[in-house]
Order: structure tokens, then C-alpha cells, then sequence
């Protein structure tokens, strides 16, 4: 591994009549793995980034497409080029 990785767990909570919706939006984006998810709208995120201003950016837009009511980071891990994690 030549530059650090940051990885990002987030729950992110969503209109659950346009939860189908928000999960094909979320797909479209690089970097990002959907996992877990419950009918009610909400959805557990895994961003994978090689800069941690790209985890805040890709926050914002996740917040901002429609339907989503929240994102919210939950974890955040920093693997350097040693492979020594750090967690924040």
C-alpha cells in the first residue's frame, strides 16, 4: 500500500418509500459498499477512500441526494503504509 486508506462505517436514514431509490443513488458512487439495511429506511454504509476530506465530501453528498434524511459517520479507520490502523 503505497498511500493511506480510510475506511468509513455510516448509518445513513432514508424515506423508506424511496428507499430502493436512494439505495441505486448510493450505488452510482465510487467508493462506496452498501451492507446491512432495514425496511424502515435505514442502511449501513462502508466508504473506502485514500483521503479523509474525501470521506467528509462523500458524507455531504450522500446527505444531500434526495430521500436521504441522514448520514451520520459512525467509525472511521485510517490504515497507513505500514498497514498500522488507526481509529478515530
Amino acid at each position: 500500500m503505497e498511500k493511506t486508506l480510510h475506511i468509513a462505517s455510516l448509518v445513513v436514514l432514508a424515506h423508506p418509500e424511496l428507499f430502493e431509490a436512494v439505495k441505486a443513488n448510493l450505488r452510482l458512487l465510487e467508493g462506496v459498499e452498501l451492507h446491512q439495511e432495514s425496511p424502515a429506511g435505514k442502511l449501513v454504509v462502508v466508504l473506502e477512500m485514500e483521503d479523509e476530506s474525501e470521506i467528509f465530501r462523500r458524507i455531504s453528498e450522500i446527505n444531500g441526494l434526495p430521500g436521504v434524511l441522514n448520514a451520520a459517520l459512525v467509525y472511521h479507520e485510517i490504515l497507513d503504509v505500514t498497514g498500522e490502523s488507526t481509529c478515530l
